[in-house]
């Protein structure tokens, strides 16, 4: 998820004034980059994925430098929902015919990974970020529930690892504090976490293992070749290999890519700290919770006792003026008695999508030594640490069986600039939600 701020006060370069970032664990700073420096890898962006690109580089010996715009992880990965879930999102089976049913088996082999990369990096650097485990989807309609009870069959046929349990409409008491949902599927396997403490251990982690942090860097211009350069305002990188892991911010740097991400907005709003009571009511468990619409709503308790809820996927491109009078209707939609609390944080911004909603990871057409991942379309937490190990290991030579897999999927270039893209999206989104309406 790509969120930008969209509160008073918060700067180019600031972090948003998120619940996050008031209860982030540590402050780090790094320098911004002045003169020039050589390296194996230079990797263009500092949130999850440049930073667990890096970490997984450094671990295999290779100097690296990473170079971040603003802050590390001042966009998508310290803004998030914060919710570790299972898969790369969304229905794969649908690019069968260019990667085959292997492959397709593959790639969701490999969305389960993906969890357990977090769950291993967290465990051994013992990274401090209220990981949580269990989860629940939420079944809105029969129709959805019917989809679980298929889920929970194909995962377990899959030898999935971690308890599945199915909850009946009369049962949803125990899992969560609403009237609205008809059915769910508890994951003892998926879980949730503080993203940006995530991310701030990850950079400090990757500190550690020598790989070279500036911040308020932006690549301005890169110059490709058998030895790639890439100019800042005040300095140089010149790299053996680059990879590009700006999500939807590369902006004008590589309009090849930036031209197959559509921005969507999402938002979240943090509650005041809730009682005991009132939290054990609201979601039992402490898991994290999502529903299965289109513009579906998400949320979870916080390591204080708020709720974070999030969601609107607002497709128009102008962000609402007031995001808690915005969110606030969504969340009394789902838990009215929450009507007397207040509304604490609230912050939101745009999640990165691709037209046919799989993450786009590759080597830029062209260009034998320049690799990207991005548009991961809302599920980026655990999507992004697989996309760091794949194109780790396309760059050291090694097993790229995943890697090769993404790379084989072509991804469309939206028509007509980012005026047009924009309406472009509003138009197939609003087809997705009549669908949804009429039950089909």
């Amino acid at each position: 998820m790509s969120l930008n701020s969209a509160l008073p006060g918060a700067g180019p370069t600031a972090h948003t004034a998120s619940y996050y970032h008031a209860t982030r664990n540590k402050q780090i700073d790094f320098p911004v980059l002045n003169g020039s420096l050589d390296c194996d890898v230079c990797v263009v962006g500092g949130g999850f994925s440049g930073l667990n690109t890096a970490i997984e580089l450094a671990e295999r010996g290779l100097s690296v430098v990473l170079l971040e715009a603003r802050q590390i992880a001042w966009a998508a990965s310290g803004r998030n929902g914060g919710q570790l879930i299972r898969g790369v999102g969304h229905d794969l089976s649908k690019f069968a015919g260019q990667i085959g049913t292997d492959g397709v088996a593959t790639l969701e082999r490999l969305g389960l990974e993906a969890v357990e990369i977090v769950r291993e990096r967290v465990a051994k650097y013992g990274i401090d970020c209220d990981l949580r485990w269990g989860y629940c989807d939420l079944a809105n309609t029969p129709q959805h529930y019917q989809g679980f009870i298929e889920d929970k069959h194909a995962l377990e046929r899959m030898g999935y690892g971690h308890k599945l349990t199915l909850i009946e409409p009369d049962q949803m008491d125990r899992v969560v504090g609403s009237k609205v949902f008809v059915g769910g599927m508890i994951d003892s396997g998926s879980g949730h976490l503080h993203p940006l403490n995530l991310a701030l251990g990850e950079a400090a982690v990757a500190h550690k293992l020598g790989v070279r942090i500036f911040e308020n860097s932006a690549a301005q211009r890169i110059e490709y070749g058998a030895k790639v350069k890439v100019h800042t305002a005040s300095g140089l990188v010149r790299a053996d290999n680059l990879v590009l892991a700006g999500n939807a911010h590369l902006a004008g740097l590589v309009p090849e890519l930036s031209g197959t991400v559509l921005p969507a907005g999402s938002y979240i709003i943090g509650t005041e700290q809730l009682s005991l009571a009132q939290a054990e009511q609201l979601i039992p468990g402490n898991r994290a919770l999502c529903d299965q619409r289109v513009g579906l709503d998400y949320f979870r308790l916080s390591a204080d006792r708020r709720l974070l809820f999030g969601g609107a996927c607002h497709y128009s491109g102008r962000d609402p003026q007031d995001i808690a009078a915005y969110m606030r209707p969504k969340m009394l939609r789902v838990f009215p008695q929450l009507a007397d609390t207040r509304i604490d944080f609230a912050w939101g911004g745009t999640i990165g999508i691709g037209a046919n909603r799989l993450p786009q990871i590759g080597r830029l057409r062209g260009e034998t030594n320049v690799y990207f991942a991005q548009a991961y379309s809302g599920h980026g937490v655990n999507t992004t640490h697989l996309a760091g190990r794949l194109l780790a290991e396309a760059i050291c030579r090694q097993d790229s069986t995943g890697f090769d897999l993404f790379a084989a999927v072509p991804h469309m270039k939206f028509p007509g600039g980012k005026l047009l893209r924009t309406p472009l999206l509003a138009l197939g989104m609003s087809w997705y939600r009549l669908r949804e309406i009429a039950g089909f």
